[in-house]
């Protein structure tokens, strides 16, 4: 039910998109958006979020569709600078570009938090992830020069723990 309701909003924003003759764009949808659109977990979120790519206000129109959902700013966002490279694109799409992140990305932005409905994820999505690439991942977050030092700080702080927890 909730995946189809994001997947209509999201043809819902293609259509826009088109009825206003704007240029197609790309749309990276995290957290438990990607769980829900991925099926990465069973669990059921109305907590979307996507990164924001620096949008032009012209796609205002097409964006107030997401009104109920998060832009999250990179530079505040848990992401690995090649986190582009991993996406899976959705192919249900013809106009507009929607991309969910790799489960490891997924996973890796979690980390910060670790409250029970993250851990609920991560107890689900983690034991299916590439162990390799998830290292590598962090690794790529920890050396970002653009991301907030608080959000780094906090980032780091709970990372013994998901390491001990996942064995990762």
């Amino acid at each position: 039910m909730i995946r189809d309701n994001l997947i209509e909003v999201l043809h819902e924003m293609e259509e826009v998109t088109k009825l206003f003759k704007l240029e197609p764009f790309d749309i990276y949808i995290i957290g438990g958006g990607a769980c829900i659109l991925g099926e990465y977990t069973t669990r059921a979120t109305v907590d979307i979020d996507f990164v924001d790519l620096g949008y032009p206000s012209k796609y205002g129109k097409v964006f107030t569709l997401l009104r109920d959902y998060d832009m999250l700013e990179y530079e505040s966002t848990l992401l690995s600078p090649t986190y582009k490279q991993r996406a899976k694109k959705l192919e249900d799409f013809k106009y507009i570009s929607v991309y969910i992140l790799a489960k490891e990305d997924v996973v890796a932005s979690k980390i910060i938090r670790l409250v029970p409905k993250d851990i609920e994820d991560l107890d689900q999505i983690v034991p299916t992830c590439n162990k390799e690439v998830l290292n590598n991942i962090i690794e790529e977050i920890l050396n970002r020069k653009d991301l907030f030092e608080s959000k780094k700080t906090e980032f780091i702080n709970k990372l013994k723990i998901f390491k001990e927890k996942y064995n990762v």
